[in-house]
């Protein structure tokens, strides 16, 4: 018997039995779209991540914080001033490696308003017009405020959409177009601040699906008070980073040091201090050394105090990377067992279809089939067996796949890959042959005289 009867003698057989078949294929479905389904989730979960890792600005960027002066080093705490703008000159010349450097400023409680209205939250930064580029920020409308509005102290700002929604007026909402704020004027802590660029929105995959889906839907009436959605309403975005970059408001690092912080300094004058200095390097290849260079600079304009730390994002990339891994690791072993127990009633059914076709083994065999005949004919039934299911799992995998994006608490659409569909399809007839191989050996020991009398 050659390969293609085998193949047509197997479809013969499961059709002649296509309820118990369909029972014995179920395992193998559910692993195969189990394994497919649990691959999309992790995928879209990578996706969210690289997301983030993207929108905090990238591998290439650095974060030099404050912090509390080393011990053997207390003596000289009265000489600590703590980051400042000198630091900043000081690494633009000094520290080749270091392509962009910007600076935070922020002040604690500033309110925002818009003639009756309040923002929920801001995040005011005064910083220098590097800060786009360093936090990849985009401008959607408008320009973001220059170095002659940063030495002339203006009182320009550039916003989110959080706080322009907030302020001005959702456009979704209002059902009108694009609400576009430039040369209005909002109020910082009292100081009156022009707008002259609005941040485009920053949002996951999934929140722009969701948004589509609701700008698609007829709008109905709201009964009642108009309400706040708090954190996670509409046009907050799915993740705090998205959320905090659409509610800050840049102002120019002068006018944030001359207009809000002559408060907090002492005998009457601004306080100099940094919150944050961000850097840019010119490749994650040169980190170490750009991290060094960064550090013999800062030292020294810090008099040897090092009252300061470097924040990279190459351990929130590995974070990444170990928890993806962590993740595949955990769904796979689950997806195996599955197709590892559709095995198992593939295994079952063929022993029990032999059982059932004990005389017609022996009638192949005293005919002239050879053992090797017989084996071939019971395994490539259980192959094709594993074959359809894992076809028809590949299939349900789709809707498995539209149900758990329905469902699923992940940033981003699960995804479906193609390499993940191969292995699931791969997998599923390895199983097929492995689970054949039993009972085609027991079907091709059977000594035709005995199996011709088996009654």
């Amino acid at each position: 018997m050659n390969l293609l009867n085998a193949i047509t003698v197997g479809f013969k057989e499961i059709w002649a039995h296509k309820f118990r078949s369909i029972l014995t294929m179920l395992g193998i479905i559910l692993g195969v779209s189990s394994l497919v389904a649990m691959s999309a989730l992790v995928k879209g979960m990578e996706n969210g991540m690289r997301e983030v890792l993207v929108a905090v600005g990238g591998l290439e960027k650095i974060r030099i914080e404050q912090q509390d002066i080393p011990t053997a080093q207390q003596h000289l705490a009265d000489q600590a001033i703590g980051m400042t703008v000198h630091d900043l000159h000081a690494l633009k010349a000094s520290a080749p490696l270091v392509t962009q450097v910007a600076p935070e400023m922020r002040a604690r409680n500033i309110r925002v308003t818009k003639g009756g209205k309040t923002t929920e939250w801001a995040n005011v930064v005064g910083t220098w017009p590097s800060a786009v580029d360093i936090n990849q920020h985009i401008i959607e409308h408008g320009r973001m405020f220059n170095e002659v509005d940063d030495d002339s102290a203006r009182n320009v700002c550039v916003i989110g959409t959080n706080i322009r929604d907030q302020l001005f007026g959702d456009e979704e909402e209002a059902g009108r177009q694009p609400i576009i704020p430039i040369g209005d004027t909002i109020n910082l802590g009292g100081e009156p601040f022009v707008v002259v660029g609005v941040f485009e929105r920053y949002e996951s995959e999934t929140e722009k699906k969701r948004r589509a889906f609701e700008r698609a839907q007829p709008k109905t009436e709201q009964s009642g008070p108009a309400r706040s959605r708090g954190w996670g309403g509409r046009g907050r975005g799915g993740d705090f980073i998205f959320r905090m970059k659409n509610s800050t408001i840049y102002i120019p690092l002068n006018t944030m040091y001359l207009k809000f912080k002559s408060a907090t300094g002492t005998n009457s004058l601004p306080d100099p201090r940094l919150d944050v200095i961000n850097m840019r390097i010119t490749s994650i290849d040169e980190l170490e050394p750009s991290l060094q260079q960064a550090r013999n600079v800062l030292m020294h304009t810090h008099k040897g105090i090092e009252d300061f730390s470097f924040m990279t994002q190459e351990d929130m990339s590995k974070n990444i990377g170990t928890a993806i891994s962590n993740a595949r690791l955990s769904g796979g072993i689950i997806a195996v067992i599955s197709l590892l127990v559709g095995g198992i009633g593939i295994m079952n059914i063929m022993l029990a279809s032999i059982t059932e076709r004990i005389r017609e083994i022996g009638i192949r065999k005293a005919i002239g089939a050879s053992d090797a005949n017989v084996f071939i004919q019971i395994l490539v039934e259980s192959t094709v067996i594993a074959i359809i299911g894992g076809l028809a799992g590949l299939a349900t995998s789709y809707g498995l796949v539209e149900v758990l994006g329905a469902i699923s608490p992940v940033d981003n659409t699960p995804e479906i890959t193609p390499t993940a569909m191969v292995v699931a399809f791969a997998f599923s007839a390895l199983v097929g042959v492995v689970a054949g191989i039993i009972p085609a050996v027991k079907a091709a020991r059977l000594d035709p005289i005995q199996a011709l009398r088996y009654e």
